[in-house]
């Protein structure tokens, strides 16, 4: 099992470092796209890719199948999946808010392509993301709802 941080400890930690983190986008035989729309800071209230933070002392390939776990309803494998490569998110923001000395959020993301075989297989909770839905590349491409983060995933590098 591991240990979660108190809020106070992991407050500061937020402050002071960057985190890491997994992002999963999930691509479904039609080319949909899943984006979940948050509820928490940072990035709240836009569409976003599900994903998570790795804990300290987990392998990636355990934080692999706890994310999609908990994120998705359904565990995938990391070799099951395509590196898409590695990101970095800043956000002016954090779950924490304004009464830290530095409020932002830095991620380093590991994003991971899982193609699913049909959209019925995945059934996401609502605790991170109020409501989800398949996107259209064009659609998250064009849409102001669509948080910057997200669309660089499909970007034609």
């Amino acid at each position: 099992m591991i240990p979660f941080l108190e809020e106070t400890v992991f407050s500061q930690v937020v402050a002071s470092t960057p985190l890491i983190s997994i992002d999963l986008i999930l691509k479904s035989p039609d080319n949909l796209i899943l984006l979940g729309e948050r509820l928490n800071k940072p990035a709240q209230g836009f569409w976003f890719v599900p994903g998570g933070r790795v804990y300290k002392n987990e392998s990636l390939d355990n934080a692999f199948v706890r994310i999609t776990e908990s994120e998705l309803g359904s565990s995938f494998s990391r070799p099951n999946s395509q590196f898409l490569g590695v990101y970095e998110h800043f956000y002016n923001d954090s779950q924490f808010g304004a009464h830290l000395s530095d409020s932002s959020t830095h991620y380093v993301v590991l994003a991971y392509v899982i193609n699913v075989s049909s959209t019925a297989s995945i059934n996401p909770p609502n605790d991170q993301h109020g409501q989800y839905a398949w996107w259209r590349l064009d659609d998250i491409d064009n849409s102001t709802s669509v948080h910057r983060h997200t669309k660089d995933y499909f970007k034609i590098r």
